[in-house]
């Protein structure tokens, strides 16, 4: 004991997987950058809707925003109460699909579904929009590129998760902080000056052609809801955290909801006071930064940080709807490729999918942020109110100790998320959010009809049910079409000599010389197999072993066609070799009910 050299208990020690283990968990302040990112960000795009939608009543009614922006905050504290229960009620991840799915059945499961897939779309396409805008604000020459900024950034965040390159919390941490240091000390510098250090952009003019009243109120209200995506993001993501779980997450949450709530106050206070109105080529946010730092490098160096971070936001996506794409396979909702993975842990088919979508969206709004956000906040909301209806039936079923007191935090929840949808979809329909009323409905139709199609191929199939024993059909037959003698002939008959009773070989010939010079050289080889040749007077080969093999298997006997097929070693040497043998594999799929192999013979070359 005295030199340290007591025998200690000795314990086998079983190596992790990667993502096993405490430490690979997430920490309060890991999961705020790893997490929050979507949310946080949105200060980018979220004020300057808000500016948007007030200064249609000419610049006199900016100063309403610092009061429908104290309406969000209120809503987002909601929110964030709501989703702490969430977080308690399901630490396995509380998502709106799989809440929905427990508490409010498979309609609602649907409903949640289809809204987090659009979620998830449009995530990708409004943060890398408003980063594209960020840019441009600081390289104004960038401006009219903004769309193929985008799809840049696109196919850079497509390319990485595609090889499975994961996002750490720890190398997250480091934007996050500068995003937010950067974002308060705009707000901090801002208000202590007098007046704003610099102006950007180019002057526009905003004549009144709406009066300053309720409906227009109501739809910059419903157009700064942009502000509170990815607040559900966190509670989504329950067992990433280290232990105590429940506790952490529900921390980040309130951290988050801080944060946001913060810098969405004291950039509305700045709107007011210094009557910032859009300007051409340039952001409200990047506008607010110049009057605080001026336009020298923290003018750019802020700009690059949130075009940066959005960009990280975007690809927040592509870790969460690959994996939603995956659940919905897994229940029958949507084909089964995509829960399939690479040898990374990659689920690259619900990636590209992700990709395709986020692109054509691009390019059909030409990556205009402010066409794109009335379509983005309302599958959010959605979700935000399936999550609150199923916690308020939760406790209402339950009936734990205080569930009423619950019950109507999340039934406030649930009700100011509902009218701040509706009012979204009535003041955003004509704007593009007829879209989603339509895109919405479209995705749960296809979830059903794919789960109905996999439900009525199990009951064909007999899945879950003892099958009787299986039919012996005699001996089997195994056709190997060859076109000469040859090494490849030679190692397609070996193979096939071991899996059937009878092997036949088939060549296919035309001219007469042909297959007389076949049949002589089969004969001095002898390989013990019968050869049939077929004659081809038009020069065709698929056909004629399409209808051999359709006589052979008339009688119901067992029949395997194995197909020889020579593999280059190197890729660029695939085109000089003919595909006859797919194009045969593929006809004899199509019209016959024999097993078709492909038996590859690698080259050296």
């Amino acid at each position: 004991m005295v030199y340290g050299l007591a025998r200690r208990e000795l314990r086998p020690k079983v190596p992790l997987c990667p993502g096993e283990g405490e430490k690979h968990r997430l920490t309060s302040l890991e999961g705020l950058a790893a997490l929050s990112l979507d949310a946080l960000s949105s200060v980018a795009y979220g004020p300057e809707a808000i500016v948007l939608a007030l200064v249609a009543a000419g610049t006199g009614a900016l100063t309403a925003t610092l009061p429908v922006t104290l309406a969000i905050v209120f809503l987002l504290a909601t929110l964030v109460v709501s989703y702490g229960q969430v977080i308690a009620v399901h630490p396995d991840g509380g998502g709106a699909y799989a809440v929905a799915e427990k508490d409010l059945g498979p309609t609602a499961a649907l409903l949640g579904a289809a809204s987090l897939v659009v979620d998830y779309v449009l995530t990708v396409a409004v943060s890398l929009a408003a980063g594209a805008d960020a840019l441009a604000s600081a390289f104004p020459s960038l401006a009219r590129d903004k769309l193929l900024v985008c799809l840049v950034g696109l196919a850079l965040l497509t390319v990485v998760n595609l090889r499975g390159v994961t996002e750490s919390a720890r190398v997250l941490m480091l934007p996050t902080a500068l995003f937010v240091a950067a974002i308060l000390g705009v707000v901090v510098v801002d208000l202590l000056r007098s007046h704003p250090a610099a102006t950007v952009g180019t002057h526009l003019s905003f004549p009144a052609h709406e009066s300053l009243g309720l409906l227009l109120i109501l739809k910059a209200f419903s157009s700064g809801c942009s502000a509170l995506t990815g607040v559900e993001a966190i509670a989504n993501a329950v067992p990433t955290f280290r232990t105590p779980r429940v506790r952490r997450a529900q921390r980040t949450e309130l951290m988050l909801g801080a944060l946001l709530g913060v810098m969405l106050i004291g950039l509305a206070v700045l709107i007011r006071r210094d009557h910032v109105a859009p300007r051409g080529d340039v952001t409200v946010l990047a506008q607010l930064t110049a009057g605080a730092f001026g336009t020298g490098w923290l003018y750019y160096a802020t700009n690059l940080i949130v075009t940066l971070v959005l960009l990280l936001a975007a690809n927040t996506s592509f870790g969460g709807l690959p994996v939603l794409m995956s659940l919905l396979a897994r229940d029958h909702r949507l084909p089964h490729l995509f829960g399939l993975r690479a040898e990374r842990p990659v689920y690259r088919y619900g990636v590209a999918a992700l990709a395709l979508t986020a692109a054509l969206l691009l390019l059909a709004t030409d990556a205009d942020t402010h066409r794109l956000i009335p379509l983005f906040a309302i599958g959010v909301f959605i979700g935000f109110t399936l999550s609150q209806l199923g916690l308020v039936l939760h406790w209402t079923r339950g009936k734990p100790d205080g569930w009423k007191h619950r019950a109507l935090i999340n039934g406030t929840g649930a009700v100011l998320t509902t009218l701040a949808g509706v009012i979204l979809l009535t003041t955003k329909f004509l704007e593009g959010a007829w879209v989603v009323v339509v895109a919405v409905p479209l995705l749960m139709l296809l979830f059903a009809r794919i789960q109905r199609y996999y439900t009525a191929v199990g009951e064909e199939l007999g899945l879950g049910r003892v099958p009787a024993p299986p039919d012996r059909r005699g001996a089997s037959l195994v056709i190997v079409p060859l076109g000469e003698v040859s090494k490849l002939a030679r190692h397609a008959l070996g193979a096939a000599l071991a899996l059937g009773d009878e092997v036949v070989a088939v060549a296919v010939h035309a001219d007469p010389d042909k297959r007389r010079a076949l049949r002589a050289a089969w004969d001095r080889w002898n390989p013990g197999v019968r050869l049939d040749v077929i004659d081809s007077p038009h020069r065709s080969l698929v056909q004629p072993v399409v209808d051999y093999v359709r006589r052979a298997a008339r009688d119901g006997r067992q029949v395997a066609v194995l197909i020889p097929e020579v593999e280059p070693r190197h890729r660029r040497y695939e085109i000089l070799q003919n595909q006859r043998g797919l194009l045969l594999a593929t006809v004899l799929r199509s019209r016959t009910d024999v097993v078709v192999c492909l038996l590859p013979y690698r080259l050296d070359l």
